[in-house]
């Protein structure tokens, strides 16, 4: 793996927002210090580092913080623009179509499947279970219409919607019912 320029990254091994990262990371070829955060005790590097939302991931280069895990894609994909595949097309239309998707995805989708988790009654969690059929509906089409093709949500190679999208696989997993 090539050198990071001293890239550090705070996060929780359960989080699929940390697996974001260090996907973008390990696509972007990058080695980086991990540094495992207990989140019922938060480090003082950790609230310092993120003192607005206090959670994980933060990226650090260069000891400078990085905040929100789409953000911090991006922002791999910008100052190792040299280094292994491009998370986002150099077409500005395709790069804001992906953006887009990658906030739906947070916005519709995990929000959505959090709810059928955690509402406070079945009523909640039916609806949240509704949103989220519907939000995977929707992500289905921008695939196909997106895709080229190819298999990647922008074409032949995997892109930042790809790495959102991707990250959350451990959640279905882990929500997976037992058979």
């Amino acid at each position: 793996m090539a050198g990071g320029d001293d890239l550090k990254l705070i996060g929780a091994w359960p989080s699929p927002f940390v697996t974001r990262v260090k996907l973008a990371l390990s696509f972007k070829g990058l080695s980086f210090e991990n540094v495992e955060e207990d989140i019922s005790n938060k480090s003082e590097l950790l609230l310092s580092s993120n003192p607005v939302h206090k959670k994980v991931p933060v990226l650090l280069h260069k000891g400078k913080p990085i905040c929100e895990s789409v953000v911090i894609v991006q922002y791999i994909d910008e100052a190792f623009a040299g280094t292994g595949p491009s998370l986002l097309s150099s077409d500005p239309h395709e790069r804001a179509v992906a953006r887009f998707w990658a906030a739906y995805i947070d916005d519709k989708l995990v929000a959505s499947w959090m709810q059928s988790f955690r509402g406070k009654t079945e009523e909640e969690k039916s609806e949240g279970t509704k949103q989220m059929f519907a939000a995977v509906e929707n992500l289905e089409g921008a695939l196909r219409e997106c895709s080229k093709g190819e298999g990647y949500f922008g074409g032949e190679s995997v892109g930042l919607v790809d790495v959102s999208l991707g990250s959350l696989l451990s959640w279905l997993k882990a929500t997976e019912s037992p058979k």
